[in-house]
């Protein structure tokens, strides 16, 4: 048996790789990771069952990693597996009418939203063998309305309701089963076929629900669902929202606009769900959001109870904010939920290849339900100074200007009498230089801390600031020390006297 270390590092290898080719959409890569994917699978389930093969209690199973099957699932199974084992696997497969069992579809959402929690997040669920379900759109108020008691009904109530017909889009599945695994079991096949269907459904889900046209595929967060839909491109991209700085103001605007219906009428917000890709997570949003807390540790704090996930498939510099809940993702079985026999694949050594479709489609329920955010330019938090007053005396301690970063040591200004100093005086250029034929020159120096305490040295010998230095001909070394709190600059002036 493998190093489970090994086994770990080279299954998230591949899941990069994975990943890599369905954002690049090479599916020449995907075909040759994701094969690989399933081999190393294979081998690994297959390795376990040979060490387990005489544990025929399901409390053992459960404990070593395999599920327990309800009776209808191992009959399912069974039944399967007697099909593929048959000189006609394609006839045989065509005699099982039965679809996966929803209860196995139930247990690949676990393992899926357990590694992706944007399927968490939204209303997701598994519709079993339906083809089309009715949701309700409906955000608003809807109101009866009084009347006399004999008078005719004045008013219908009924909730605004949308179609979404799962039978639209379908996610297929290659499985290759080598005959060897045949022989260990239901309980076995079903633990490998649920790691395959759910990766499968992990990388087929998760892009379409952030960015997903509606072309023969989910429509994403990012588009309008309620805008016009074209044959090619599908519905048109929402608007996106600039936003620099993260603070009450700026996110409530944001959380009030999303708590406004697309009826006008408002509805009760009560959390938002962000979707930033990692790269701008830890460059844009952290900073953005992160501050010091009293104990020292850093925490992140919006403005109103917002829950960050993760994903690659949001675009660079933009984030998806909204509620969740709004987004609806239906996907079961249906009726091609069966495990089919695949004439498009030939006996490949011992491997069969096998198909399952499942059907499912997902939207937001309205266009103002989520806001696409340009983060481009977005800032770092400006932290807060508090200064408590004792009634006495208000005070900030040095060591709390020097956490929040507030010391600035430089120079405002620096004249040595009316000479010019090359370069022209910048109070981040610390080397200067002067030439002059006075024997003297007065110095004066300003602080961009109009509490810094400033030292100026013309060689060893002290010269208060403003008052005049004496010079040597030849090259003079003028000093000006300034500190600020703990921090000290110092600026260095050559003066030459001709």
């Amino acid at each position: 048996m493998k190093n489970k270390d090994l086994v770990l590092k080279q299954k998230q290898e591949i899941s990069a790789r994975i990943n890599a080719a369905v954002k690049s959409g090479d599916e020449a890569a995907f075909n040759t990771a994701f094969t690989e994917f399933t081999d190393l699978l294979q081998e690994s389930v297959m390795a376990e069952a040979q060490g387990l093969i005489q544990a025929a209690d399901n409390k053992i199973l459960v404990g070593r990693g395999a599920r327990a099957l309800t009776s209808q699932e191992s009959a399912y199974y069974e039944k399967v597996i007697g099909a593929m084992k048959s000189n006609s696997p394609q006839q045989a497969l065509t005699l099982i009418d039965e679809t996966l069992p929803k209860t196995v579809i139930d247990a690949i959402f676990e393992d899926v939203i357990e590694a992706h929690p944007l399927l968490g997040a939204i209303n997701f669920q598994n519709t079993g063998i339906l083809t089309e379900i009715l949701v309700s759109t409906a955000d608003g108020r809807h109101l009866a309305t009084w009347g006399k008691l004999c008078d005719d009904i004045a008013k219908e109530v009924s909730a605004g309701t949308s179609h979404i017909d799962l039978e639209h889009n379908k996610l297929s599945a290659f499985i290759p089963i080598c005959k060897a695994m045949l022989e260990i079991g239901p309980e076995w096949i079903d633990r490998y076929v649920r790691g395959i269907l759910a990766e499968a459904i992990a990388n087929g889900l998760e892009k379409a629900i952030i960015v997903g046209t509606g072309v023969s595929e989910p429509v994403g967060m990012t588009k309008d669902p309620n805008g016009v839909f074209h044959n090619v491109n599908g519905y048109p991209d929402l608007a996106p929202v600039v936003v620099t700085t993260i603070t009450p103001a700026t996110y409530g605007a944001i959380v009030a606009a999303l708590s406004v219906g697309p009826n006008g009428l408002y509805r009760n917000v009560t959390e938002l769900l962000m979707v930033v890709n990692p790269v701008d997570y830890f460059t844009k949003l952290i900073p953005a959001v992160t501050v010091r807390a009293a104990d020292g540790t850093y925490v992140e704090r919006f403005p109103f109870p917002t829950r960050v996930i993760q994903s690659a498939y949001v675009p660079a510099n933009k984030a998806v904010v909204g509620i969740a809940k709004r987004y609806f993702f239906g996907l079961g079985s249906g009726k091609g939920g069966k495990i089919e026999y695949s004439d498009h694949y030939k006996f490949i050594e011992d491997d069969r290849y096998y198909i399952t479709k499942l059907y499912g489609d997902g939207k937001p329920l309205d266009s103002t339900s989520f806001k696409v955010l340009d983060i481009t330019n977005l800032v770092p938090v400006i932290p807060d100074v508090h200064v408590t007053n004792t009634g006495f005396d208000a005070t900030v301690t040095n060591d709390s200007l020097n956490v929040l970063g507030l010391y600035d040591a430089r120079l405002a200004s620096l004249a040595i009498g009316a000479k010019t100093l090359t370069p022209a005086f910048n109070k981040s250029v610390f080397v200067y230089t002067c030439a002059t034929t006075d024997a003297t020159n007065t110095i004066t120096a300003v602080a961009m801390d109009g509490e810094a305490t400033i030292e100026i040295l013309n060689g060893e010998t002290p010269v208060a600031n403003g008052a005049a230095a004496t010079w040597e001909a030849g090259a003079n070394t003028l000093t000006i020390n300034v500190t600020s709190g703990t921090e000290t600059e110092t600026y260095t002036v050559t003066v030459t006297k001709s």
